[in-house]
């Protein structure tokens, strides 16, 4: 079957249907157009006849019948020098005859003759435009201005099996940038590839490399979240109908080459070394034509056509990726504004302010702005190297007419009392990355200076029932800052960010759902290109393609024989710091660090990548910077070139770093201005920061990045982001993650990946609760605010001496003393309440006007008290000389892609409730090491911290002697996988019972479950082994056993002889090798020495009786060993027996019978103690099951020290044999 309609030509008849009936064109043919020439000079001329009559008789009559080609000779030498964009715009002149190429919508109706010439534009469409006249091709559609070709478009039907990617192909090889349609900026200013559901554009043809981009609405339409691509539609229309509908159409096609499309030059500064070895800065100015993107054009127009009709006092929230352009739209978005006029023909706005919070912002637009066609004095540039940067923005504010101001925000608190009052005056404010500066005290100051207050003094004049003439006459700087507090209907704010906080929604976003409370609204951007319209159309990197996490296994011991307490959090920071600043863990990662480098990095973009490696801390930079340097050098490495990027000062190994000190290109410090120039030349591929270039930095061959940092939340965002820009050798991105979690990342990510949204905004009147939470305390007084702050305005007001900070602050003091005076809890919470009241009254003032005096003075109050108010002490924990690192183990997990799907957009508002002094328990060193052990032994987060620490305290708290014994009686298996589960179980059930949110996912992840469970059982099992290991120690021993005996052995020892001395060599006589029968020996005496004296546990009753009963039988084998030592020779029975030798045997051999003969006490003593133990001997009382507490304890008490008496009494003759011993 033939289907008809179906074929490229239809698809090219319908939409010149359109331009010739709707779209405001006429028809074209190439009659009189000069192919050579590449113009229809008729037409151009026909065109400058009927709007320019006297300019063309003008011309003619002083040319004659060369006018037309001086007219050409003019226009082209024109064209050939500016560019076909100047020259539409400025027109040509020759002889003082000046004529207009075209003519531009006027931006007021004032001029009806403006407006008529306007008119006069003849716009063509002309299908099959044959081109050259060497060879026949021809373009399906060519849009012409007054005879000059501007637009070609190659179209392109998927029902006759072509699409898009043809139409391009077809323009890169098959059209020839050498003819004169397609000189760079010469005629055709726009090369278009259009299907039936997609779009695309190029600005310049340069074969194989031309670069097209989407010219797409997004998957969802423009402005609305989504993906690449086009929105289906409902009805007969072409997805791609936008194209010609809203961008081809006459009027927005001329105020695209009026106000948007634009020659740009950019000059790069990189660095060379030449022949000589000399090092040089060498400039290349690249010079191509930016023509928006349909999201540029689309955001444009529909704010102007917003505030047209709405006029000024609207808030804009333009929520644009990375990648989006956002510069430039904020470029054409400010000459709009500055030249937008209502309809009554008058400048909607005296100025236009584009406003950022840092220099290096500031500077990047400054350029973009000003790069733009723009009438000479129509824009203020403000920058921090000027010397009168103040000066300059109370003037301009002050001038009769503004203009545009490009100023950094921190300018306004400078200059906002010195600006005159401007009733009437409306103010435009472009914010560039407004999540991070439209909160503070400087966006307070902002509006001080710009907004007309004459709306706010009625409003007040009315809460006050008093008249504005009354107000104005007691108005003083109180009133003032009240009055400029919340939106004014003079100011319009246009907010742009790629990542906008709660505040920042809250403040610029719209009204998306209306709750039954304020807490229950919910707001969104006004106008939205996302991430992942930015990554699907390639204008940045999908950072998270490529994601290598780590897992960090070590452990920790203590070596000090100290255990002391400490508070936890800060123990276990310290314990965290440790390990991450210890000398192996830097070394492991950067033998990881460098390998990758050479494996990944270098081997991408042609070997050119770089690297940037992002550390925790300034001192950590300066470490890894000196490690990767040495591992290098140890390892021949020469191809890794490392720079170091930090503030101020760093201390390492007794030496002070700066930035310029460590980066040097010989003898030759390179400065901190310049490192952006070196990083990018070849001299420099990885760049080690800390806080600084993490955001705002571009460097387009970043291409991997190392984490050593914990990133949050819009953080984590930005400093992953610098990886993302585009560049033709990018192929993709690697990121190597010390520290973050897929999950984190993910977490972080997720709003920002299509469109954030705020839910559970702040309720603006949280500021007066914190306010009466605070009250509670009786810190201070009504009186005392009162008082204060007539101190703070005279301060202010006192020219000659501007500095009041003595009179301020001891003012202060008193307040101070209370706050002191409180416990520490109470001191936690009203810290607390005091940062949330001045947090939020800030807040509240940007979107709220409550003409509460007293509340400001509180405000005013309560912002000097916070800052001299001592902080809440934490305990400074030093723990370098008190543990060690034991096993630490760095290993790669799986590269993963971590794939984002934008379906929780939602961000909620700031929690307003007061923070709680957090429990920080104090622990023994040992638990606490445990506990950390146990989290950077498994696979857990820090999000899981509060299960294991809740957990093991449980546990620990809990602990019986029961368990201690089945932990030191049974093998780790047994104990971890018999024993454990069961005391595991019920403690976690227990906290599961009072905080189930915090331990739902040890329930619902039975995976999870196990691997804490076992993790916890081998720490806690390991512990007991361990803790009973420590006390078992020789010293130990010692210290336990001689402090008891001193009294046993007074008038004794210390005569020419210690017990220390006795007591080393009864250990030497027990551990010495002797004959076989006395093998055993050491292990049972020393065992239930160890148990009885050094047992961490208490011992019950049967235990001791046990340990009794060990030392009673050993002491027997002690002697007969100890007189073998000394003589040789063995305990004999009278017969001379040695095999039936018994106590009494060994009694007699060492003399100690002889002591009941002796009329000494001290002898009579010990001669007791014997007659105690050769009853404990007996075969009676051998088991010493019958033997009460008291009783037990005498015996243990005597054995030992009958132990000690006889190695005392024979140290000489130990001495005498001390060989047998080495």
């Amino acid at each position: 079957m033939t289907h008809t309609g179906l074929h490229e030509k239809n698809f090219e008849a319908d939409i010149e249907q359109y331009l010739l009936t709707e779209g405001g064109y006429i028809k074209g043919c190439q009659k009189t157009y000069d192919k050579e020439k590449a113009i229809d000079l008729d037409t151009l001329i026909r065109f400058i006849k009927d709007s320019q009559p006297k300019s063309w008789e003008k011309f003619e009559r002083v040319f004659g019948a060369t006018a037309k080609a001086e007219l050409y000779k003019t226009m082209q030498g024109d064209i050939l020098k500016y560019g076909l964009i100047h020259t539409l715009r400025k027109g040509i002149k020759n002889r003082g005859i000046e004529i207009q190429l075209c003519y531009f919508a006027p931006a007021s109706s004032l001029n009806p003759e403006l407006i008529d010439k306007y008119n006069k534009n003849i716009l063509e469409c002309t299908r099959q435009f044959v081109y050259s006249k060497d060879i026949k091709n021809s373009i399906d559609m060519v849009l012409s201005l007054n005879g000059i070709p501007v637009v070609a478009i190659e179209l392109k039907n998927q029902f006759t099996g072509q699409d898009i990617n043809d139409s391009i192909e077809q323009w890169k090889s098959n059209r020839n940038p050498k003819e004169p349609l397609f000189h760079f900026d010469n005629r055709i200013l726009a090369y278009f590839g259009c299907d039936l559901y997609e779009a695309a554009l190029a600005t310049e043809l340069k074969g194989e490399k031309t670069f097209f981009m989407p010219f797409n609405q997004g998957s969802n339409g423009a402005g609305e979240v989504g993906g690449a691509g086009n929105p289906q539609r409902d009805d007969d229309e072409y997805v791609t109908s936008y194209f010609w509908k809203d961008v081809l159409r006459r009027d927005v096609l001329l105020a695209i080459l009026q106000r948007f499309i634009m020659r740009q030059e950019e000059t790069t500064i990189s660095l060379i070394q030449d022949k000589h070895g000399k090092e040089k800065e060498i400039s290349e100015t690249k010079t191509k034509i930016i023509f928006p993107r349909y999201h540029q054009l689309d955001v444009v127009e529909k704010l102007i056509r917003d505030t047209e009709a709405n006029g000024s006092g609207t808030n804009y929230l333009i929520q644009h990726s990375a990648g989006s352009g956002k510069s430039n739209s904020i470029a054409w978005l400010t000459y709009r504004l500055a030249s937008l006029h209502n309809k009554d023909n008058k400048n909607i706005f005296k100025g236009v302010f584009v406003v950022t919070d840092r220099r290096v912002l500031n500077r990047q637009l400054q350029e973009t702005i000003l790069g733009f066609e723009h009438v000479d004095g129509t824009v203020t540039t403000i920058t921090e190297d000027d010397s009168n940067a103040s000066e300059k923005l109370k003037d301009a504010i002050n001038a009769e007419k503004t203009g545009i101001v490009i100023t950094t925000l921190q300018r306004f608190p400078q200059i906002y009392e010195q600006i005159k009052k401007h009733g009437g005056e409306n103010y435009a404010i472009v914010v560039d990355e407004a999540h991070s500066s439209q909160s503070g005290k400087s966006a307070e100051k902002l509006k001080a200076a710009l907004a007309d207050t004459d709306e706010a003094l009625k409003e007040l004049a009315e809460w006050e029932d008093k008249t504005v003439e009354e107000l104005e006459k007691e108005q003083d700087r109180l009133m003032l800052d009240l009055l400029s507090q919340g939106q004014h209907s003079n100011l319009s704010f246009y907010a742009f960010t790629a990542t906008p906080k709660p505040k920042t929604l809250q403040t610029f976003g719209i009204l998306a759902q209306k709750g039954e409370t304020p807490d229950k609204d919910k707001y969104k951007a006004y106008h939205n290109y996302s991430m992942l319209q930015a990554i699907e159309e390639g204008f940045i990197k999908d950072v998270l393609k490529n994601y290598t996490t780590y897992q960090i296994s070590y452990e920790i011991a203590r070596k000090s024989e100290d255990n002391p307490d400490y508070e936890e959090t800060p123990a276990t920071i310290a314990l965290k710091a440790f390990h991450d600043n210890h000398k192996d863990t830097i070394n492991k990662k950067t033998a990881i660090m460098v390998q990758n480098f050479r494996e990944v990095t270098l081997q991408n973009m042609e070997g050119r990548a770089k690297a940037m490696v992002v550390t925790s801390s300034r001192a950590h930079a300066v470490r890894y910077f000196f490690a990767i340097k040495e591992y290098c050098k140890q390892n021949k490495i020469t191809d890794v070139h490392p720079m170091v990027a930090f503030s101020g000062k760093v201390e390492y190994h007794g030496v002070e770093y700066t930035e310029p000190k460590l980066n040097k290109r010989g003898e030759k410090t390179i400065s901190e201005d310049k490192l952006p120039l070196y990083f990018a030349s070849d001299f420099y591929n990885m760049l080690i920061v800390a806080d600084k270039y993490q955001t705002g930095f571009d460097e387009p061959m970043l291409h991997t990045m190392f984490v050593d940092k914990k990133l949050k939340n819009v953080k984590a965002v930005q400093t992953l982001s610098r990886l993302n820009r585009a560049n033709p050798l990018k192929q993709d991105t690697y990121v190597f993650d010390f520290v973050n979690t897929p999950e984190e990342i993910k977490a972080a990510f997720e709003p920002f990946y299509k469109g954030t949204e705020l839910i559970n905004p702040v309720d603006v009147n949280y500021v007066y609760t914190f306010h009466k939470d605070i009250e509670l305390y009786h810190l201070w007084s009504i009186d005392e605010e009162e008082k204060f702050y007539d101190l703070f305005v005279a301060s202010s007001k006192d020219k000659k001496n501007k500095s009041k900070l003595g009179a301020l602050s001891n003012f202060l003091k008193a307040i101070v003393d209370r706050f002191e005076e409180l416990d520490e809890e109470s001191r936690f919470a009203v810290r607390s309440k005091i940062k949330n009241f001045i947090r939020f009254y800030s807040y509240m003032a940007q979107i709220a006007r409550t003409f509460d005096r007293s509340l400001m003075k509180s405000y005013i109050f309560a912002d000097y008290l916070y800052r001299v108010l001592p902080k809440n002490p934490r305990e400074k924990v030093d723990l370098e000389k008190k543990v060690r690192l034991v096993n630490n183990t760095i290993k790669a997990n799986a590269m993963q892609s971590i794939n984002l799907g934008g379906d929780k957009p939602e961000i909620k508002g700031e929690n307003p409730g007061a923070s709680r002094k957090p429990e920080d328990t104090r622990d023994l060193l040992d638990n606490i090491i445990d506990k950390v052990n146990i989290m950077f032994r498994g696979e857990f987060s820090e999000a899981d911290r509060v299960m294991v620490e809740g957990i093991f305290d449980l546990i620990q708290k809990q602990a019986t002697k029961k368990m201690a014994k089945q932990a030191v009686g049974n093998d780790e298996n047994q104990f971890v996988d018999s024993i454990f589960p069961d005391i595991f179980g019920k403690a976690a059930q227990q906290c599961y019972t009072t905080q189930t949110d915090s331990y739902r996912k040890l329930f619902e992840n039975q995976e999870f479950y196990q691997t804490l469970m076992k993790q916890m059982g081998h720490a806690i099992y390991e512990r007991y082994r361990e803790q009973e290991a420590k006390a078992y120690t020789i010293q130990n021993l010692q210290d336990k056993i001689i402090p008891l005996m001193r009294e046993d052995f007074a008038g004794l020892a210390g005569v020419g002889r210690t017990l220390e001395e006795a007591f080393a060599w009864m250990i030497d006589v027990l551990k010495v090798n002797s004959i076989d029968k006395y093998s055993g020996l050491n292990e049972t005496v020393l065992n239930a020495l160890f148990k009885l004296y050094c047992s961490p546990n208490t011992l019950t009753l049967a235990e001791k009786r046990t340990y009794l009963k060990a030392l009673v039988t050993g002491y027997e084998s002690y002697l007969k060993k100890l007189y073998l030592l000394i003589t040789d020779k063995e305990v004999t029975d009278k017969n001379g027996d040695v095999d039936h030798a018994a106590f009494s045997n060994a009694l007699y051999c060492m003399q100690l019978n002889k002591l009941q003969y002796s009329d000494k006490p001290i002898d009579q003593k010990f001669a007791q103690y014997v007659d105690i133990l050769v009853n404990l001997r007996n075969d009676e009382n051998h088991s010493a099951k019958s033997l009460d507490a008291k009783e037990v304890q005498l015996g243990i008490h005597v054995a030992t020290v009958m132990f000690m008496y006889v190695t005392f009494k024979n140290i000489t003759e130990l001495e005498m044999v001390e060989s047998k011993f080495k």
